[in-house]
């Protein structure tokens, strides 16, 4: 079965449950939002974020609201007192709500099943936000050739219990940039499979050409800015894409 970024987001939510250091450890967090901020002159009064991301738990603005959360997501945020709004996505296609940020972490533009789908993604966050959309990638341009198959493993530890997340990708045989992901979660001796997740490469100047043809300003990839999944060990390059 194909899955969405909002299913492969989930993950991410589940390893924070697990080990709650992972959401009380904001300080390069709040370094990544931070220095964004400073980039773009202030600070954000609202915060779109496209599915859950780690960065959530960092973000002070006054207005935060997130789409794709399924109900043990939410209930977990609700458990936690976490202020943000819930929004269908199906509710952002009109664009009349905008926000000062939009944060499309974890890759987003790479949970596609072509470019067709990717520019259409670029146009519709473009038009959601009024400062910038904030999004992540690896260099795919210049990924080393043993890092196409696996992402970096990664083992977290509550007490005795051990959960451990290895990421594997399939290249398509025709076209070079299209591959299925799946995530194997392992917890103690019990397997979660996760995916298959359908994804397209996006390179930064595929990126910033889709992101001024969609109508923005500039495309600023942040320099020794990285921003690290709490499921993998592969750091990942903060962008800005002002509009």
């Amino acid at each position: 079965m194909t899955l969405s970024h909002t299913d492969y987001c989930e993950i991410s939510a589940r390893a924070m449950q697990f080990d709650p250091r992972l959401s009380e450890s904001n300080s390069k967090k709040m370094e990544i939002l931070n220095a964004i901020a400073d980039y773009h002159g202030k600070q954000p009064k609202s915060v779109l974020f496209m599915g859950f991301s780690s960065l959530l738990s960092a973000c002070t603005a006054t207005d935060i609201t997130v789409a794709g959360l399924r109900s043990p997501v939410k209930n977990w945020l609700n458990s936690l007192s976490v202020k943000y709004n819930y929004i269908e996505e199906l509710e952002l296609i009109d664009g009349k709500k905008k926000y000062d940020w939009v944060i499309a972490a974890d890759e987003f533009f790479t949970f596609a099943d072509s470019e067709h789908d990717q520019r259409i993604s670029v146009e519709q966050l473009v038009k959601l936000a009024n400062t910038a959309v904030i999004t992540t990638l690896r260099d795919y341009k210049n990924q080393d050739f043993k890092d196409r198959e696996f992402s970096y493993p990664l083992s977290l530890r509550n007490n005795a219990d051990r959960l451990t997340f290895l990421e594997s990708h399939e290249h398509d045989h025709v076209n070079k940039n299209s591959w299925k992901t799946m995530v194997y979660e392992i917890k103690n001796d019990q397997l979660t499979v996760n995916g298959h997740y359908n994804r397209q490469s996006m390179f930064f100047k595929q990126l910033a050409r889709l992101s001024l043809d969609a109508g923005a300003k500039s495309f600023y990839v942040h320099k020794n800015l990285m921003y690290k999944s709490v499921i993998k060990k592969n750091y990942e390059h903060v962008i800005s894409i002002a509009v």
